[in-house]
């Protein structure tokens, strides 16, 4: 049906107008981190959000009220969560995924690939989408919790210290890689 009158469409404004500023206030109460994207947990409650919120909009099936409920209780969870990860290792470590290096030194790191399921061709892709023709400049990839890579060349590597949180540089052989990354044939 391509028309069933004014009542939906005054319905989806009221409760869509109702639902965004409801969401705003919910968003100043527990902070901008419930959007953020630090690791695939965030991203997971943004998606849930977004589709209650669409559901609450659209949806006569379900109440405003309930629809609410749901964001709120996501929204609550979430930041229940990013307080308990934030200072307990073991729970962090449960909830969020840990950066794997990709690249160490110039060379692609094997164990670290196969840990993150990631190709050569992908990471030559990610090395280029960040602006490299060579692995050579390159200090560090790292896939970080988020999803995303990041790529620390050796001029932007300085003393190194955003490396010390690599849990997996033993596991890929990469003994103390903050002191060791040396620029090759140098």
């Amino acid at each position: 049906m391509w028309y069933s009158g004014l009542d939906p469409i005054i319905r989806i404004v009221l409760v869509g107008s109702s639902s965004y500023v409801a969401l705003l206030v919910m968003l100043r109460i527990v902070g901008a981190r419930s959007l953020a994207k630090f690791n695939a947990f965030d991203f997971a409650v943004t998606v849930a959000v977004g589709s209650m919120l669409a559901t609450a909009v659209t949806s006569t099936d379900l109440a405003f009220s309930s629809g609410l409920a749901a964001i709120a209780l996501m929204l609550v969870l979430q930041f229940i969560v990013a307080r308990l990860i934030r200072d307990r290792l073991g729970l962090r470590k449960l909830v969020t995924a840990s950066p794997v290096v990709l690249v160490r030194n110039g060379a692609m790191v094997e164990a670290g690939m196969q840990k993150a399921r990631l190709g050569a061709a992908d990471v030559r892709q990610a090395a280029r989408q960040a602006g490299h023709g060579s692995f050579t400049d390159i200090a560090a990839m790292i896939l970080e919790t988020d999803g995303t890579i990041s790529t620390i060349t050796f001029d932007q590597l300085g003393d190194g210290d955003t490396l010390d949180d690599l849990p997996d540089l033993e596991a890929v052989g990469a003994q103390g890689m903050r002191h060791s990354v040396a620029r090759p044939g140098k």
